[in-house]
């Protein structure tokens, strides 16, 4: 490592320092400060303290990254530069500017965290201590994997949230100067910022930051719709100008001849991204998109946000159902406006905008424009309560941290939590509760309080008694009716729409049938593996081991999950297999051991080619109706079929059989030995499974069905944009009480909406 008292002091002459970090350099050299580093700022002994905290960070990275290089070529420095520049725009604290300076310093370099805080105090070693953690995350395609990293970074987050600032920062100008970058990295990192950083700089208010990141990201997925639609934009620039200067000025003339005083109008292009998703949401060409640039009003106070948005209505007529007052309703990251459409000069839709510089300031800047922090008799910042609101969001994450065990889940439920719409609620008292899109009142329960949804009996909303089921919509009143010896229904997991509420329903079950759930996790995971050695396998540090990995404490804990569904029964064996063949290394064994079959690799009982498992048609040829897929436990009939194709077996009431002459029906039964035996033989039987559409969701399918013995002998799917995903599977069912168990063991999988026999 360099002796930083020694180190060179000229700035290279390539980098371009922004304005404000030469005044700050000239505050501290006058007439030097862009060209020369005080080498009085950092001595042995430590930091000075009339030093400028900034300045002296700069000095520290400038020296430490001295001879580094990036993929682009110019000096290492150029990055800290960059990003602790997006942190003064932003309107940080010196020490959240100076932990930008640093960020690097502690992962490539051979500084400690305990000589930051030597030369720069505890507070922006506490900084860059936690970005160097989110660094040291590396995104992968293993969902376990990348799901604890996600855990571990919303723990940060929550610890101090200008943690993210910073990494968001960080994560911006690599986006910025992404092209230097291998193709297959530019795509992997484009990835995790359109699925995690973009909503989070949303869900903190950072409205440009966003903007930007999912531009950059739209280049690096999308080049060639990236390319079209910069184009088309591009040509229509002049005219759309003009068409916006026009209704600028008729609106000023409006504006002050009612005596509003206006701060500012400004037309604003939306962001390439934003066109891009209206045309695949709405399915349109980009000449059918009119609304690509809006109007923004910046005026004085509330009071004049309103008077002014009945101006804009009386000088073009508005577009019905495009009004929007996030002024009286903010979102959950405190953005406040009012939206509405209106029918411009020339015929074309215009979005306008209206709020005041504060709520212009916030939308821009997020919660940096709004930031308190107050001493609690140290250095480290504490969140005021009024801040703390804005992060409710975050809460929630920490809460569901311990809940969802399962990695897939967790992932899901922090990209739904990150990305989702809201709809806004009220009590009758008038407190206002932010849901998701498609919340029923049992989610509101939840929302409340877990002993409110755990003992809910029904729900009226403005003033009617519905369904429990009833999705909610903006402005309705809910009252939740509760009863003592009420509690929560596995129905409710078929409708429940936010992540907390099907959370806390689970707990319920897991607590209060905690003995059921594991005698039924104990009692699968025996049949999966054999009574031989099961005992001492329960018992074993291998089994404890494969108990932690599936994020339980103890054996118990892992048999009362896979009881529950909380875990599969796929992944626990495979976890089994790890552990054994590690201990088997471990005691110098060099025999690989067998794996253990997993369900789906066993081979399932098809129907015997000889034998009848249907009385009343011996020596006869039979087929079973695929109209209607009769399974044993069914009432059945058969049909003398015209021609030689023989008799055909249906189900009683299906809906060919009904017109049949008499004399063509037979009576039939299932042959009860053969359907009792232990190797009862199976039916194809198709199953659609109507799903909200997600990576992983077949996998999941196929890991329920597996843990149940199920085997599947076709498989599809079927999407369409905006609609929910259709899963076409047929499976082999040996009765009719197993295919029911079945389709209530799917529905209870995360996102399923229906389950239905494709007969």
């Amino acid at each position: 490592m360099m002796n930083v008292a020694t180190a060179p002091v000229a700035i290279a002459s390539a980098l371009e320092l922004p304005a404000w970090l030469e005044a700050r350099l000239d505050e501290q050299l006058p007439g030097h400060g862009a060209q020369l580093f005080c080498q009085t700022y950092l001595s042995d002994e430590g930091a000075d303290d009339s030093a400028d905290i900034v300045c002296k960070a700069l000095q520290f990275a400038y020296c430490l990254h001295e001879g580094q290089m990036r993929k682009s070529g110019e000096p290492y420095i150029a990055h800290p530069i960059a990003v602790a520049d997006i942190l003064y725009e932003l309107g940080s604290s010196d020490a959240v500017i100076a932990a930008g300076f640093l960020h690097d310093v502690v992962e490539d370099t051979e500084i400690s965290s305990e000589d930051i805080e030597k030369r720069f105090g505890a507070e922006v070693r506490h900084l860059v201590e936690g970005v160097t953690k989110l660094s040291k995350f590396n995104f992968s395609s293993k969902t376990e994997e990348q799901a604890e990293n996600f855990r571990r970074m919303f723990v940060a987050m929550a610890q101090d949230i200008r943690v993210i600032m910073v990494k968001l920062a960080d994560r911006l100008h690599n986006m910025r100067t992404l092209q230097h970058m291998p193709e297959a990295k530019q795509r992997l990192k484009a990835q995790e910022t359109r699925d995690i950083f973009a909503p989070l700089a949303n869900r903190l208010g950072l409205g440009r930051m966003k903007w930007e990141l999912e531009d950059l990201c739209f280049k690096y997925l999308e080049p060639e719709d990236y390319r079209e639609i910069q184009t088309l934009v591009s040509a229509k620039r002049a005219a759309r100008e003009a068409g916006i200067a026009e209704a600028i000025t008729l609106l000023q003339k409006r504006l002050s001849d009612v005596n509003i005083s206006v701060v500012d109008i400004s037309g604003r292009p939306k962001h390439l991204f934003s066109i891009f998703n209206k045309m695949r949401r709405q399915n349109k060409e980009f000449h059918e998109i009119f609304d690509i640039a809006a109007l923004r009003i910046i005026v004085d106070s509330n009071q004049e946000c309103y008077r002014s948005l009945a101006v804009v209505h009386d000088a073009f007529r508005p577009i019905p159902n495009r009004f929007k007052d996030y002024i009286g309703l903010p979102k959950p990251n405190h953005y406040q406006s009012l939206h509405t459409a209106v029918i411009g000069l020339g015929g074309r839709p215009v979005e306008v905008q209206i709020r005041t510089m504060e709520m212009h300031h916030v939308a821009e800047y997020g919660i940096a424009a709004h930031w308190k922090y107050k001493e609690s008799g140290g250095s480290q910042p504490q969140v005021s309560t009024n801040d703390d609101e804005k992060f409710s969001w975050l809460r929630q994450l920490l809460e569901w941290q311990s809940d969802l065990k399962d990695a897939n889940e967790y992932m899901e439920t922090v990209k739904n939590n990150l990305f989702d719409e809201d709809v806004y609620v009220f009590t009758p008292t008038g407190d206002v509760f932010a849901l998701s899109q498609g919340s029923t009142p049992v989610d509101f329960a939840y929302r409340i309080h877990s002993e409110v949804g755990n003992h809910c009996a029904g729900a009226k909303v403005d003033g009617r008694i519905i369904p429990l089921s009833t999705p909610l919509v903006n402005g309705n009143i809910v009252e939740i009716i509760t009863r003592e010896s009420a509690h929560p229904s596995m129905d409710w997991m078929n409708f429940v729409a936010t992540s907390g509420a099907k959370n806390r329903i689970r707990n319920w079950f897991k607590r209060y049938n905690r003995e059921e759930h594991w005698a039924n996790g104990r009692d699968m995971l025996e049949r999966e593996l054999g009574k031989s050695g099961f005992e001492a396998l329960l018992k074993s540090d291998p089994m404890q081991q494969v108990a932690e990995r599936c994020n339980y404490n103890n054996v118990d804990d892992l048999l009362a999950g896979l009881g529950h569904g909380g875990t599969t029964l796929n992944l626990v064996v495979n976890r089994i297999n790890e552990a054994i063949r590690e201990q088997q290394k471990l005691d110098g064994e060099l025999e690989e051991p067998e794996p253990m079959l997993l369900p789906s690799q066993r081979q399932s009982n098809k129907l015997p080619r000889d034998g009848s498992p249907i009385l009343g048609v011996e020596g006869m040829v039979y087929r079973l109706a695929k109209c209607c897929n009769p399974l044993p436990g069914q009432s059945i009939i058969g049909v003398v079929s015209m021609g030689s194709r023989g008799i055909g077996i249906h189900r009683n009431g299906c809906s060919s059989v009904k017109d049949v002459p008499g004399d063509r029906l037979i009576p039939v039964r299932w042959n009860g030995e053969e359907m009792n035996s232990n190797h009862p033989p199976t039916y194809p039987v198709p199953i659609q499974i109507e799903a909200i559409d997600r990576i992983g969701l077949m996998r999941d399918v196929l890991a329920r069905l597996s843990d149940y013995n199920i085997n599947v002998s076709k498989a599809g799917v079927t999407t369409t944009h905006n609609r929910p995903a259709l899963l076409d599977l047929s499976i082999d069912i040996a009765h009719h009480s197993q295919l029911n168990d079945v389709m209530t063991q799917l529905l209870q999988l995360s996102d399923v909406l229906n389950v239905r026999r494709g007969d």
